[in-house]
């Protein structure tokens, strides 16, 4: 009994310090970043590294946030107030990765709740082309994409970035395996009260698998955010730049300026973390579930 006890006690101080270890090494970039961003030049490039500025400064925000402007946002004639470049990119990089994770996370419900339980032909066909979809690399259909979006007249637009971002097969695929655990009785019980299929889906179905939505709006968002790929291919006006666009041009213009870069870098993480502390529960339970599931 006490070799057990001994043995499970050991067990769970190696989680532990394995746990520590791997905590450390994922958060020590996010540290240097911030920290980066208030260093003066001489700790950055310091030869010693400069793990706590020796003077916290400003310097680099200043410089991020005074070497462009641009108008808030534009819809047509309505112009907003002039703001600097890294706010009207940050505010870009927003609306592109909020617009496609309500987006995905809507279409990719709809659709996983439908090859789930709906039966119809060609169910499994569909199903498996969606399947074979997510082994395409992105850059294999890139140039699909581009003449697609240029002839819908949204090259250069932020849209050019979103619409591709909807069609994710493994947001279909991941809520295709969360309803697959909707009882078909509940179903079957809010057809028989006359219920619609609209009511069906967002008064029953959708709060049963909210914890896959949860997950699914964390990955959509990030994935949204981080496709710079896309981002560089399909935005030309410095206008509709992303931040890390915008960053990486003002890198361009000049010498590399690691203060400027761990600003934007700082600054772009910032919604990020917000987003994964909102949905930080809904993800838990996903991933919790699709543990018990597989």
């Amino acid at each position: 009994m006490n070799l057990t006890s001994n043995r499970s006690r050991a067990y769970k101080v190696l989680s532990m310090i394995i746990l520590f270890v791997l905590a450390f090494l994922f958060l020590f970039p996010l540290y240097w970043i911030v920290t980066g961003a208030f260093k003066t030049s001489q700790d950055i490039y310091s030869t010693t590294p400069v793990f706590w500025p020796s003077q916290w400064t400003m310097a680099n925000f200043a410089k991020l946030f005074d070497r462009r402007s641009a108008p808030l946002f534009q819809l047509g004639a309505l112009v907003g107030p002039t703001v600097p470049g890294a706010i009207r990119w940050l505010v870009n990089t927003v609306f592109m990765a909020v617009a496609a994770m309500v987006l995905t996370c809507l279409t990719a419900s709809m659709a996983g709740y439908a090859l789930a339980k709906k039966r119809f032909v060609g169910r499994t066909l569909l199903f498996s082309l969606i399947v074979c979809a997510m082994a395409l690399p992105k850059q294999v259909i890139l140039i699909p994409l581009l003449k697609e979006m240029s002839a819908l007249h949204l090259y250069d637009t932020l849209w050019a970035v979103i619409f591709p971002t909807v069609g994710w097969p493994f947001g279909v695929f991941l809520m295709k395996q969360f309803s697959e655990g909707i009882p078909g009785e509940i179903l079957e019980a809010a057809r028989v009260d006359g219920a619609s299929e609209a009511r069906t889906f967002f008064s029953i179905v959708l709060p049963m698998v909210k914890p896959g939505v949860g997950a699914l709006a964390i990955f959509t968002f990030i994935n949204s955010w981080n496709d710079y790929f896309m981002q560089l291919v399909m935005l030309a006006s410095s206008s509709n730049y992303t931040i890390s666009l915008g960053i990486a041009t003002m890198q361009a213009e000049t010498s590399i300026d690691m203060g400027l870069l761990m600003a934007g870098a700082a600054l772009a993480a910032i919604p990020i973390i917000l987003v994964f502390l909102v949905f930080q529960k809904y993800f838990t339970q996903g991933i919790t579930m699709g543990a018990v599931k597989g």
